[in-house]
């Protein structure tokens, strides 16, 4: 084994990315006269070896050159081993920048990972891992990429968020059902990846990743998309794709205008502009919740919320909002000292008509937006269906506001 332990001295001498066993070779009994020739180290890249081989090298390796040859190693690739666990010395280098364990059978994140506080790039694709130990995230504060493509993820923990420095996370093909909301706050993330995954929704706090430029979010099972997707000033590059879309939120333009260059939504039910002739009954507002009255529904989501029946219902809500609106100074501080009032107001949405503040979805319409000439879109998408609010039949009949009301098939 010395003459392993002397090529990768040297590499680490000149500050090389060391790739160990890159091509088979027998591994001797120890005390063998005989050795095979090995290759120089080269640059990081796929590793090609027996699990049994590997752990032996990188045992011997720290056994010859010592801890502070471990020390300087900066990259390491254990890709395409098989293996399924780490030995207890990987924990001794501190100062490698990055690990590659791809194409292995690992079923967790292994713990000594949380040992290696330089870490910036770790590659887990292509492994059989299910969970993620929330204590692995203690030691990784200087992680910038996280390649977890191709496992058996189902759910994220909470502890994600102690990721602060992350910039780029590949979570494609695997069983995820949610995206926590913790993971949002990840304010310096510029790429999510989070294809081919078994999501419903999609959190409203998604509008914190202010320096998100690329959202991939394609071949899931997505229905709505929030309102803050289009708080991402940043965002160059959304694919939507494969999903059960029908509507883009309220708030689209605004993500248009802000730079959206590459937009990809096909396969998907958008809805097709083809209007149809339809008669309905305007409805009366009621001035306050009676007992077995239906506790109203904010329009944000599509949330559900219990509500007391104490609260201020639809007209009553209209004339709140309109009085705070004009700083009504005693509302305002009546709102203040009530939370839940003030927390059911906070819900309002604004009329895309008349421009007024209203509490619970009153008529739910869509306008189609033209596509800029200049982006990139699926093919044969011309026309977005884009959400809109309205909050009477009054407004809603007025002419030439080019919005159309939703008929179910």
């Amino acid at each position: 084994m010395e003459s392993l332990a002397g090529r990768a001295g040297s590499a680490v001498a000149h500050g090389g990315l060391v790739q160990l066993l890159r091509e088979p070779c027998r591994v001797r009994p120890r005390g063998s006269a005989s050795r095979d020739p090995l290759p120089p180290a080269v640059a990081m890249g796929t590793a090609r070896r027996v699990p049994g081989a590997v752990m032996a090298e990188l045992r011997a390796l720290r056994l010859r050159r010592g801890p502070g040859a471990l020390r300087a190693l900066r990259g390491l690739s254990l890709r395409d081993n098989g293996l399924r666990r780490l030995p207890a010395e990987l924990a001794a280098l501190r100062g490698l920048t990055e690990l590659n364990l791809g194409n292995n059978i690992f079923e967790e994140v292994p713990e000594q990972l949380k040992y290696l506080n330089s870490l910036q790039k770790l590659h887990l694709f292509g492994n059989k891992i299910a969970t993620i130990s929330p204590t692995i995230f203690d030691g990784l504060e200087k992680l910038t990429l996280l390649n977890l493509n191709n496992n058996r993820l189902k759910y994220l923990p909470p502890e994600i968020h102690r990721l602060e420095n992350l910039e780029y996370m590949s979570l494609n093909n695997n069983q995820i059902g949610s995206i926590p909301k913790e993971l949002c706050s990840l304010e310096k993330l510029s790429e999510l990846h989070l294809s081919y995954n078994c999501l419903i929704t999609v959190p409203e706090e998604i509008g914190y990743m202010t320096n998100l430029r690329m959202l991939c979010l394609s071949r899931n099972q997505i229905e709505v998309l929030p309102d803050g997707l289009c708080k991402l000033r940043k965002l160059r590059i959304l694919d939507v794709a494969g999903n059960r879309i029908w509507v883009f939120p309220t708030l689209m333009e605004d993500l248009l205008l802000m730079g959206l260059k590459e937009l990809y939504c096909e396969d998907n039910p958008l809805l097709q502009k083809q209007p149809v002739c339809a008669i309905q009954e305007e409805e009366m507002l009621s001035l306050t919740v009676q007992p077995k009255d239906p506790v109203p529904e904010p329009c944000e989501n599509f949330e559900r919320e219990p509500r007391s029946c104490q609260i201020p219902y639809e007209m009553t809500a209209r004339f709140i909002l309109r009085e705070l609106n004009e700083k009504d100074s005693v509302l305002q501080t009546a709102v203040k000292q009530n939370q839940e009032v003030g927390k059911l107001l906070s819900k309002k949405c604004v009329c895309a008509v008349c421009g007024q503040a209203f509490l619970t979805t009153r008529l739910e319409c869509v306008c189609f937006m033209h596509v800029k000439q200049n982006m990139k879109i699926s093919r044969n998408i011309h026309l977005l269906p884009v959400r809109k609010l309205i909050c009477s039949f009054q407004c809603f009949n007025l002419r030439d506001h080019g919005f159309f009301g939703v008929a179910e098939s």
